[in-house]
């Protein structure tokens, strides 16, 4: 299997800067075709074990980690999929398998032994893992993305903001399941890019002062257990 690692950066910005780069980016790439308005709205639920395994690898930097998560965007529960993002030496890549919404409610119910037969290797991997190392879901993470795309170099630049935490809830079909903010008006630009980054997009995305970070989302929501 070809695997492909992509580059990432990640920056906390302020308003103004969002203000700033969004028009650099309009004048020079596409906003995602897939956006509504321009924005989309992403619900996850992500997974870990009783030893918060995924959590402690990513606050501690470990050079080659794994997390798994459940994602659907716009409140659309027909289009679900199951995700497994790997980082390794600062790249990251990521693999993906459709689930219905009556598959993805018996995952959360705790209802496995279906995935080991499934056909489909990133569900049987999950089950497998969820067996021994007893991954299970553990956060809802709701956000709002704003994307721009531009298609020399495969990058997409996004602005992220408006985080919320399903708290102790991971029924994440349930449109009435409570999240709260778990940042302070915080907004994500995320560049991410295959083998080089042209310089029209390193110019656009320039925010003086503020340096790349680690930011994890899930991290942010897991403040609250």
């Amino acid at each position: 299997m070809d695997i492909r690692y992509r580059h990432e950066w990640k920056h906390f910005i302020n308003y103004a800067d969002l203000l700033s780069i969004r028009a650099r980016m309009r004048a020079v790439a596409e906003p995602d075709p897939h956006a509504e308005n321009g924005l989309y709205t992403i619900r996850s639920l992500y997974f870990d074990n009783l030893n918060d395994k995924a959590l402690r690898e990513k606050i501690d930097g470990v050079n080659m980690r794994e997390k798994f998560r459940i994602r659907y965007y716009n409140g659309d529960t027909s289009f679900i999929h199951l995700e497994k993002k790997s980082r390794r030496n600062g790249l990251g890549t990521k693999y993906s398998a459709e689930l219905t919404a009556a598959e993805a409610q018996k995952i959360v119910d705790g209802d496995t032994d279906w995935m080991r037969m499934s056909g489909r290797p990133l569900l049987e991997e999950l089950y497998c893992k969820m067996k021994y190392q007893n991954l299970r879901p553990r956060t809802i993470v709701d956000y709002t993305r704003e994307p721009y795309i531009y298609r020399p170099g495969n990058v997409r630049v996004t602005f992220d903001y408006d985080i919320r935490s399903g708290l102790s809830c991971t029924d994440f079909l349930n449109p009435d399941c409570v999240t709260i903010p778990v940042t302070d008006r915080a907004i994500i630009l995320e560049v991410k890019w295959d083998d080089f980054l042209p310089s029209v997009i390193r110019d656009a995305v320039q925010t003086p002062g503020r340096r790349v970070t680690s930011f994890s989302k899930y991290a942010q929501c897991r403040i609250y257990g």
